[in-house]
């Protein structure tokens, strides 16, 4: 069966050397940014990466929904560009995967499906911004650029964190425990609490935490070091494993803020 064939209108200047392709306004800064582009279309796959890589930006390739998923889980990422129907994993499965796991990573769908239901559902469950083929590539690159703007405009730093009136001031890596006294907050258990209050409603696997906070390759890696880093950052906190406030052990699969645990963003 001949596989359909949704082309990215090419509407750059004709004979316009790559070079001379739209660099886009902010291109020296706004372009260096990363991007993934998961199709099962080889054909608009690649309209797509030319159109982005010509614009400068670095781009990430996914042929289905299965590789997506491991390329999402650890890639440091700008944004996405997801297809709605791919074998094994569809969009709409994937996408509020993504949202649990990087809940601020921008993700445009892009698929073929225009209809009015489609659509809101895909912006119900988390996408930033919706696009239906064909589409040109002066559109796709005008509303990637909208996307990463808003997306740097959100307010989504991690502030502060208080509980039982002890606070964690995340920019000044700074405990003030009730009594009044401060402890130093290492970068590594910084980076712990910011993660596990960027998802708040779930546990958080030891696996996870190497591969996002440590950005480890943790295929066959045995190791330790996430408890002995919530070990001393609990120390910190006056926390306990039987008696934990801020960090909170879920058996069997990691850790989480515990829900008495307010959280400030800047």
């Amino acid at each position: 069966m001949t596989a359909r064939v949704f082309p990215i209108v090419n509407d750059y200047p004709r004979g316009a050397p790559a070079g001379a392709r739209p660099a886009s306004r902010e291109s020296a800064i706004v372009n260096q940014r990363k991007i993934c582009v998961v199709e099962d279309d080889e054909a608009i796959r690649r309209g797509l990466v030319d159109s982005l890589e010509h614009a400068g930006y670095e781009v990430l390739e996914c042929r289905d929904g299965h590789e997506a998923r491991k390329v999402l889980a650890s890639a440091e990422l700008d944004l996405v560009l997801l297809d709605v129907m791919l074998p094994g994993v569809d969009g709409f499965e994937l996408l509020p995967e993504v949202r649990r796991s990087r809940p601020t990573l921008p993700v445009i769908m892009v698929t073929a499906r225009g209809a009015e239901e489609d659509r809101v559902r895909g912006l119900k469950i988390g996408a930033d911004d919706y696009v239906v083929k064909p589409f040109s590539a002066t559109e796709l690159l005008a509303r990637v650029e909208a996307v990463l703007r808003r997306s740097a405009e959100r307010p989504q730093g991690v502030r502060q964190l208080s509980c039982n009136g002890i606070t964690v001031h995340m920019e000044r890596a700074e405990i003030v425990l009730a009594d009044g006294e401060h402890k130093a907050l290492s970068e590594r258990e910084g980076a712990i609490l910011r993660y596990l209050a960027e998802v708040p409603d779930r546990a958080v696997s030891r696996r996870e935490l190497l591969e996002r906070v440590w950005g480890l390759d943790t295929r066959g890696l045995e190791t330790r070091t996430v408890d002995m880093h919530v070990a001393r950052l609990r120390d910190k906190l006056g926390d306990s494993a039987d008696a934990a406030s801020f960090v909170v052990t879920v058996r069997g699969k990691g850790y989480m803020l515990g829900d008495s645990v307010e959280v400030e963003r800047s």
